[in-house]
This record gives structure tokens, C-alpha cells and sequence, in this order.
């Protein structure tokens, strides 16, 4: 049954929501179900007609999710001539850190989880909505799970976890979660109110590693970032930031994004580290020096999109179009790595958030590690020296290929290409040129 709810829930539920704002999706969907009826009250049943006339009957999520999803944007509060939206007028700001895997986002999403009291962070929310589809079974397309992860990210911005728990497996339990993915990596998470006493025999995965805590209560923790001043997250899995631009339209957002990247060779080269399983073929490749030269080959068209994607969002950004105005920062992970204070006053100056002591005391603690203590995932690294590690473990094979795939991202960002491998290897020679993304 829950796996039936979750496929019914991601198609039918953000099919809903796309019709309202696409006109193609909405030409599709015309083609599949019938004209909406009223929704039914909470817990009760929806029903659609199949294209073959059969009926297909959905239980419907609980009371919150229906509130929610049964509320037309044009009910919504939209404030009167003179009057400010509320979240905009008192002064909350909500922070979306985008990125993609292995950028050094860990280390960037700290600089918001340190801020301390004041701020609510959550780290990777959108693991729980990409691995319920995938454990659904769900052949979705790009729309429909952009959809998913918008609406997931607008009510936790906003401080709700209801649409949150039905990605959530197991289940929550009263609003009590025993699951949810890297709850040690957010502060606001782990500290009082929210870490409420611990419960012994019950087994809480990722649990808060500083300070026992029983398993996470959804609705304590709902209250309480509704007391914070801001709210943070941080995110690998949104690929285009056009996506997002309904969340800058809700009255009820003030919202800042900040896109983080790197040099794709370096991404490449540190994904193959921390994802062996996943990137074994280029293991391979770059032993043999046998890389296919097929534009056609899953691997290189993957690395390709997801370059793409890359490109287009901090083209999109760095546009400024009118609906983006005061809200886009983009950052290399270079310039981080290099300057981390620097670049930590910048962002904080960007968001209007004050640069907190905390942060500024755990940037000057976490850029200088020993290189014995540099794990895998760790945020406390040597971060000049990490920045240009994989200058000497790539093979100039790879750099190449990836140079071909990517290289629109690259000039955009501001990578030098190679052209030998003693350029790659003479690390006295920087390969990110001088920049300034305003």
C-alpha cells in the first residue's frame, strides 16, 4: 500500500499542481485523467479514470497535505498596496545553497549551520523524495520531479514537514521520525528544544552525534524553526534553477540563492573516490587509458548533462532577469577554498544576514587541518591545499575527456584548459582564472 500511495501520490499529486502552471503538461495530463472533481476531505478517496475507462481510486494524504494542496495560489494572501509580504517584513530570509555532488557544498551549508540559534539549516532534505521514487519503481520525468522537489523545499522553507513525512520511509509515526537522512549534520536538529531526551533500545539512524536524542519529533521541530530568524538548506539535487522561480512569486518567501561551483575535472575526479561502485567504469578508463571516444558512451553523456545543467542554472543567474533581481550568488568552490573568509563575508553580505563570530571562529578551526584527519565526507580539511589534490591523481586522459564534455561550463566559470599533462601536474600554476560574478 505505501508503495502505491507513493507512485500515486508523485504523479498525481505534482500533476495537479503542474497543470496550474504549465500549459503543455497541462495538454497531457487532459489526456490522461479526467477533469479534476472538488478534493475529497482529508483521508478520504480520490478518484480518476484511466484512459481504458477503468477506475483507479487513491486514498488521499493526510489533513495537512490537504490543506496545502487543495489551497489555488490565487487563495492565497497577497499583501494589500503598501503592505509587505510577512515573511518579508520581518526581516526572515531563506537561504537555498544549489550545488552538485562532490562541490564542497558540506563545508559551504556549515557557514549557515554555525550561525547558531538564529538559524534553522537542514542538510540534503531532498534525499527522502528522490529515494522514495526510486524505491517506488516510478519512471517519472523531469518535470514531475522538479515539481516534487519545489514543493517539498517551499513548505520546508515555510517551516511545515508534513509533505516531507510522506516521502519519508518508515513512515513517522505521530510526527515522529526515526529516519531522516543526515540529521547529525544540522545543528538546529540536535540542540535543545528539539533534542528531546533520549529513549533507550529505540535505534534512530543518523542520529545527532555530540548529544543523545530520541527520534526527531516533526512537530517540535516545525515550532521551533518558526522561532528561528532565518531558515537555511542545502541541496544536490535541483538541477535547474528555473524550477524554482515560483518560490521567488510566494508573498510568504524572501528567498536568496546562492549556486556553488567547481571545476569539473576536479568533481569528476573527487566523485571516483568517494563512489567507486558508481564510477568504476572510469576507474577502468583511467588504468587502461582505453576511454571510449563515443559521444554516445552513458557515462560521458551523464557527465554532459549534468555539466549542462550546471551551465544553464548560473547562465539563468547571471542573466539577472527581472524575477531573480538581489536574489542570485554564484560561488566557485575555488574561491572558497582559497579566501574562506573572504568569500563567507560575501555570502553573508549577500543574504543580509549578520556574519556571526561563530562562524568566523569555525572557519579559522576548519581550513587548517592536518591532512591525517581529511576523511572522505569530513568539512575539516587543509582547504588550499584539498582545492588542487586532484591535479595529481587525475590521469590527462580524463582531464580531457572532460574538458571536451564540459568545456562551455568551464569558460563560463573561468577554468583553464590543459593542453599537456605538465601543466596538469605543476600545481605552482593555477587553473582558475581571476573572476568576479556579479
Amino acid at each position: 500500500m505505501r508503495t502505491k500511495f507513493i507512485i500515486c501520490f508523485v504523479f498525481l499529486v505534482s500533476v495537479f499542481i503542474i497543470v496550474r502552471e504549465n500549459k503543455f503538461i497541462s495538454k497531457v495530463s487532459d489526456r490522461v485523467f479526467t477533469k479534476p472533481r472538488t478534493l475529497p476531505e482529508a483521508g478520504g478517496h480520490w478518484m480518476n479514470v484511466r484512459e481504458n475507462g477503468s477506475i483507479m481510486t487513491v486514498s488521499y494524504p493526510s489533513e495537512p497535505l490537504h490543506r496545502y494542496f487543495s489551497q489555488k495560489p490565487e487563495n492565497m494572501h497577497k499583501p494589500g498596496k503598501g503592505e509587505l509580504p510577512a515573511s518579508r517584513s520581518n526581516g526572515r530570509k531563506h537561504i537555498l545553497l544549489l550545488a552538485t555532488t562532490r562541490t564542497g557544498s558540506s563545508f559551504v551549508g556549515e557557514l549557515f549551520n554555525q550561525q547558531g540559534a538564529n538559524m534553522f539549516y537542514l542538510f540534503e532534505p531532498l534525499w527522502h523524495v528522490e529515494q522514495a521514487i526510486n524505491l517506488a519503481g516510478v519512471r517519472t520525468n523531469y518535470t514531475v520531479l522538479s515539481t516534487a522537489y519545489r514543493e517539498v523545499l517551499r513548505q520546508l522553507l515555510l517551516c511545515d514537514f508534513s509533505l516531507l513525512e510522506s516521502f519519508m520511509k518508515p513512515q513517522p509515526q505521530d510526527h515522529v521520525a526515526a529516519f531522516l537522512f543526515c540529521r547529525e549534520f544540522s545543528q538546529s536538529l540536535c540542540e535543545k528544544p528539539v533534542c528531546t531526551p533520549y529513549v533507550k533500545k529505540v535505534v534512530e539512524h543518523f542520529h545527532c552525534r555530540k548529544r543523545r536524542c530520541a527520534p526527531l519529533n516533526l512537530t517540535l521541530t516545525s515550532q521551533y524553526c518558526l522561532q528561528t530568524q532565518h531558515t537555511a538548506i542545502k541541496s544536490v539535487r535541483v538541477q535547474k534553477l528555473e524550477t524554482l522561480r515560483p518560490l521567488v512569486e510566494d508573498p510568504r518567501l524572501d528567498i536568496r540563492f546562492i549556486q556553488l561551483v567547481r571545476d569539473p575535472r576536479a568533481m569528476l575526479a573527487s566523485r571516483m573516490v568517494a563512489f567507486p561502485s558508481k564510477y568504476k567504469n572510469w576507474k577502468i578508463w583511467a588504468k587502461t587509458s582505453t576511454i571510449p571516444d563515443d559521444d554516445n558512451n552513458y557515462e560521458i553523456r551523464k557527465l554532459k548533462g549534468n555539466c549542462d545543467n550546471i551551465r544553464m542554472s548560473a547562465e539563468t543567474g547571471l542573466e539577472r532577469p527581472a524575477w531573480l533581481h538581489g536574489r542570485y550568488m554564484l560561488i566557485r568552490y575555488e574561491d572558497v577554498a582559497q579566501f574562506p573568509m573572504r568569500k563567507a563575508a560575501e555570502i553573508y553580505q549577500f543574504t543580509g544576514i549578520p556574519f556571526h563570530s561563530r562562524v568566523k571562529d569555525w572557519i579559522l578551526k576548519n581550513t587548517h587541518s592536518s591532512s591525517k584527519f581529511n576523511r572522505i565526507y569530513s568539512t575539516k580539511k587543509n582547504s588550499s591545499q584539498q582545492m588542487d589534490k586532484w591535479r595529481i591523481t587525475m590521469s590527462f586522459e580524463l582531464a580531457q575527456v572532460v574538458q571536451k564534455v564540459c568545456g562551455p561550463a568551464m569558460t563560463l566559470f573561468g577554468y583553464k584548459f590543459i593542453e599537456n599533462e605538465a601543466t596538469l601536474r605543476n600545481l605552482s600554476t593555477s587553473l582558475t582564472e581571476e573572476r568576479t560574478f556579479l
